[in-house]
């Protein structure tokens, strides 16, 4: 009798690791394959990275509340963010979507309208796709393609003890943007009546429903000559970014409570909610910033630029992963960001 495996009981990093096991190269122009941000592959004397993100309704987006401009735009961006992970600059982008009939071409073309809008922000062609019926639920496959100078690709495997841990932006704004949907949503399901109360919150719902990409600090790293040592932008909780980091650079690190950037918006509505503003930021996801990792002597360079917060160091690997709080208790980190087969 064969044996049943869950794919819940592998997570999808473990899924990812098990369906690419054996997966072999065959080309020397294949220079970076499964395994990180993006691909990457060589083209006369540039490197190329691909990257493709699926999203689908009812597990990624939830139409009753994400307006369809907002997730063409979002769509696309959450693509381009993967490019930026590599150091890369995106160039290109397929875009694939399965669709039921209840969807108008009206419908498609404010789906479409909030893609136009990214790939014009962000300077990128699209050029192709698919476009496929679906029985239920709508169903959106992009890959991006980006460039990168030969040696300034970032992985992430290249932090090392003595390396600063850095982030973009603020964290866990986009988690807490979500909360305050699925709330509403829960209210409207019940009492279609009642107008929704979304508490002026447009900063929170802003990150969740048209985050951007961090294309100025790939910009800046470029002026300033920084090369990060490791880098992976944070879609699943920082907290598991960290944990990927330190996995594949085979380290160890430690980061301070009192250093993790969370906007004054998040700080005060996480209180209302009665949580943890912390725990927001490290398991929440979908905030598309940039963890990465830096020697500590372009320290300097980073002063220059005040989206970005040092947070903690890289260890060795036998110092385990910790976050010390602020009342200095240190804890292990872990990875209770999404896992997309809970």
């Amino acid at each position: 009798m064969s044996t049943r495996t869950e794919i819940s009981s592998l997570g999808e990093f473990g899924l990812i690791d098990h369906l690419t096991q054996n997966n072999e190269t065959k080309h020397a122009s294949t220079l970076v394959s499964v395994g990180d941000d993006a691909a990457v592959l060589d083209h006369l004397g540039k490197q190329i990275v691909v990257t493709t993100d699926l999203l689908i309704e009812g597990v990624h987006f939830d139409l009753t509340y994400a307006p369809l401009t907002h997730l063409g735009y979002k769509s696309v961006i959450v693509n381009l963010s993967d490019v930026y992970a590599m150091n890369a600059t995106p160039t290109q982008i397929t875009m694939s979507i399965g669709l039921s009939n209840r969807f108008s071409v009206e419908a498609l073309d404010e789906f479409y309208e909030g893609v136009y809008i990214a790939c014009e922000k962000y300077n990128v062609d699209l050029v192709g796709g698919d476009t496929t019926s679906s029985t239920k639920g709508f169903i959106i496959s992009v890959t991006a393609i980006g460039e990168v100078q030969e040696n300034r690709v970032v992985k992430r495997d290249g932090a090392r003890q003595g390396d600063l841990i850095c982030v973009t932006g603020d964290l866990g704004a986009a988690y807490l943007g979500l909360l305050l949907m699925e709330r509403e949503k829960k209210i409207f399901l019940e009492s279609p009546s009642v107008q929704p109360d979304l508490e002026n919150q447009d900063y929170l719902l802003r990150r969740l429903l048209k985050p951007e990409a961090r294309k100025d600090i790939i910009d800046f790293f470029e002026e300033q000559q920084i090369m990060p040592t490791s880098m992976i932008d944070v879609s699943d909780g920082l907290s598991s970014e960290i944990l990927h980091i330190c996995k594949q650079s085979n380290a160890g690190c430690v980061i301070y409570e009192d250093k993790i950037p969370i906007a004054e918006e998040s700080r005060n509505f996480a209180f209302k909610l009665g949580l943890d503003p912390t725990a927001c930021a490290l398991s929440g996801g979908e905030d598309y910033e940039l963890l990465f990792t830096l020697r500590q002597e372009d320290y300097d360079k980073i002063t220059l630029n005040e989206q970005i917060s040092v947070i903690g160091y890289i260890k060795e690997p036998e110092e385990g992963a910790h976050i010390i709080t602020r009342a200095e208790k240190k804890h292990a980190l872990t990875a209770q960001g999404w896992n997309a087969f809970k």
